[in-house]
C-alpha cells in the first residue's frame, strides 16, 4: 500500500505515495467541497483532491473566512461565561512591511496577578491557529491566559511572501505582544511546534542575559517557568519515529494491498492511536485546521530544525516540564534531547498515561491539573 506522511507539523496526518518522505510539502487548502469531505477533518485529504490557486483574491477570501470561523468558535466560550479581551498589534518585517497579529486574553483582569501569573500560549503548526488550545481556559481555572494566532494563520494577517516567516520573526512577535500587553511575570506554554517556539524564545532571552526568575533589572518580562507539550527537539527524528508507527499500523492492516480503503483505515487508526484517542476529532481541533495558513506551514518550513543549547555564559533558563502522551507520535526519543538543550538542571519529564498528541482534548481535567500544579510551584 501507499506510505504516509504528516501534513501540518506534529498535528495533521496526510497520505502520500510510497517512497516519499514522511512529512508532506505543504499544499494549499482544498476547495469548499473538499473541506466538507468526511476525510478532510484533521487535515486528512485524498491525494487526488485539487488545490486552489494561491492568488491574492483567494488568500483574501480565506482570511475573511478564517476570521468569521474564529469569531464563531470564540463566541461559544463567551456563552459559557468566560471573560475575554480581543485585540491586535502590528508586527514589522525586514522588508519594511507591517502586519496584523491577533490575540485573545482570557480573564484579562488577572493579567497582572501576583498570586497566579498568566499563561502565555504558543500554538503548533507552523500555521495551525490557537483555536484548538482554547479549552485550556476551562482546564486551568482562575489564571489569565494569553492566546495569539501567529502570523500567517487564524485571525492574523497572512502575507504571501514566504520570506517574511521564520522562527526568529515569531520570537520577535512574541516579545512585541508581551510588551504591548504589559506582561511582567508569566508562565510559557507551547504545544507541538509551539514548544519549539517557546524554547527559542527562552534561549533568546537567556542569550540577552535575562533568564528565568522572579524579577528583571530592566523591567523586561520574566518567564517564571515553562511547559513544552508534545514538542520534539529534532524534526527528522520525529519524522522517522512517526514513520515507524505508521509502518506498524500498515503491516497489521487486514485490508487488501494497494487498496485505497486500506489507506483510509490506516490514516484513521493512526489518528485514533497516536494523534487524538477520541472516537471523533473535537470541533476545536477541526476548526483550527479549517483556519490553518497556506504560505508557511508544515515541516518543510523547519525541516532542518534541531534544538541547540544557548552559548556559554547565557543566563539560566527557567524551570521547565516536558510533557507528552503515552501513545504520542512524538516519542520518548523525540523529546529526550531537551535535557541537553536546556542550560538548567530544573527540567522534568511527564508522561500522560492513556493520552496521545492532544492530551488537552483527551483528558482536559488531568491535563489542566498537571499544568496548573506545575506553574503553581513557580508563582
Amino acid at each position: 500500500m501507499g506510505g504516509f506522511r504528516l501534513h501540518y507539523f506534529l498535528l495533521v496526518l496526510n497520505s502520500v505515495h510510497h517512497g516519499h518522505s514522511l512529512l508532506a510539502v505543504p499544499r494549499s487548502r482544498g476547495t469548499a467541497s473538499a473541506r466538507s469531505s468526511s476525510r478532510d477533518y484533521d487535515g486528512i485529504r485524498p491525494p487526488s483532491l485539487a488545490a486552489p490557486s494561491s492568488g491574492s483574491s483567494v488568500v483574501s477570501r480565506r482570511r475573511r473566512r478564517r476570521r468569521r470561523r474564529s469569531s464563531s468558535s470564540l463566541a461559544a466560550h463567551r456563552d459559557d461565561g468566560e471573560n475575554f479581551k480581543d485585540g491586535s498589534i502590528r508586527v514589522a518585517r525586514s522588508d519594511g512591511s507591517s502586519h496584523r497579529l491577533s490575540y485573545r486574553v482570557a480573564r484579562p483582569a488577572s493579567l497582572s496577578s501576583r498570586l497566579a501569573a498568566p499563561i502565555v500560549v504558543l500554538h503548533g503548526g507552523p500555521s495551525v491557529p490557537s483555536n484548538y488550545l482554547y479549552p485550556l481556559a476551562d482546564a486551568v481555572p482562575y489564571r489569565s491566559i494569553v492566546f495569539h494566532d501567529q502570523l500567517g494563520c487564524g485571525a492574523s494577517d497572512e502575507p504571501t511572501d514566504a520570506s517574511l516567516y521564520s522562527i526568529e520573526d515569531s520570537v520577535k512577535d512574541l516579545k512585541g505582544l508581551l510588551k504591548h500587553l504589559g506582561v511582567r511575570r508569566f508562565h510559557l506554554y507551547g504545544q507541538s511546534y509551539g514548544g519549539i517556539l517557546a524554547f527559542e524564545y527562552l534561549k533568546s532571552v537567556a542569550m540577552d542575559g535575562r533568564g528565568g526568575g522572579d524579577k528583571s533589572d530592566d523591567g523586561a518580562p520574566v518567564c517564571l517557568s515553562a511547559i513544552l507539550s508534545s514538542s520534539p527537539t529534532n524534526v527528522k527524528v520525529v519524522e522517522s519515529e512517526a514513520a515507524l508507527l505508521i509502518q506498524e499500523l500498515a503491516s497489521s492492516s487486514s485490508s487488501p494491498s494497494n487498496d485505497a480503503t486500506e489507506e483510509v483505515a490506516v490514516e484513521e487508526l493512526f489518528r485514533r492511536t497516536h494523534q487524538c484517542r477520541l472516537p471523533e476529532m473535537p470541533s476545536a481541533i477541526r476548526d483550527a485546521y479549517a483556519n490553518a495558513g497556506s504560505v508557511w506551514r508544515g515541516t518543510s518550513a523547519i525541516s532542518d530544525y534541531v534544538a541547540e543549547p544557548p552559548a556559554e555564559g547565557a543566563s539560566r533558563m527557567p524551570s521547565t516540564m516536558i510533557m507528552r502522551g503515552e501513545y504520542d507520535f512524538v516519542s520518548e526519543a523525540a523529546v529526550s534531547g531537551w535535557r541537553d538543550a536546556f542550560n538548567t538542571k530544573s527540567l522534568r519529564y511527564k508522561t500522560l498515561m492513556g493520552c496521545s498528541h492532544h492530551g488537552l482534548s483527551e483528558d482536559g481535567t488531568l491535563y489542566g491539573e498537571i499544568v496548573n500544579s506545575f506553574f503553581g510551584e513557580y508563582d
